[in-house]
């Protein structure tokens, strides 16, 4: 597929059927973040695939306050995104040109892991209203990482 093709295919789903996702294509698509360009290579984020349907469930109840994001319910798959610390050369780095390139490099990791669901054939929507403290105990997610969005991914 011609990439342009894939960008223009890609969009936001909030209508996903109940077909569970495969496996591998969630590695698939957690690889082609890994493979994301990030400064300094520091690679600053983390990845958890959530597919369990009861820990599914208590995702999508993180994502919910204030009546957000209803057609969470019905999501098979969510892959909650944390920036992590990076690595020493892109902190200081980003204190001397004044930039906090972590952030930067989790939202390029994001692109690539929405794209690879799409040539895929599966759909994403990045959701970030989130109960990050919510999502940090269900999942057991270390401290120090800061939950910046939730993928959720499944057939439109």
């Amino acid at each position: 597929m011609d990439f342009m093709d894939l960008v223009r295919r890609r969009e936001s789903c909030r209508d996903f059927s109940e077909r569970g996702v495969e496996r591998d294509k969630l590695e698939n698509m957690l690889e082609a973040a890994r493979l994301a360009p990030s400064a300094c290579n520091s690679q600053p984020w983390s990845f958890t695939a959530v597919t369990a349907p009861l820990t599914v469930k208590a995702v999508a109840k993180c994502l919910q306050g204030m009546g957000m994001n209803k057609f969470a319910s019905h999501c098979p798959a969510f892959i909650v995104v944390c920036e992590e610390k990076a690595n020493l050369s892109a902190v200081v780095g980003g204190k001397l040109k004044h930039q906090h390139f972590a952030q930067t490099d989790v939202g390029i990791a994001v692109a690539h892991l929405c794209l690879a669901a799409t040539a895929q054939g599966l759909a994403t929507c990045i959701i970030g209203w989130l109960e990050e403290e919510a999502l940090r105990k269900l999942l057991g997610l270390r401290d120090g990482a800061r939950v910046r969005a939730v993928i959720a991914t499944g057939y439109a």
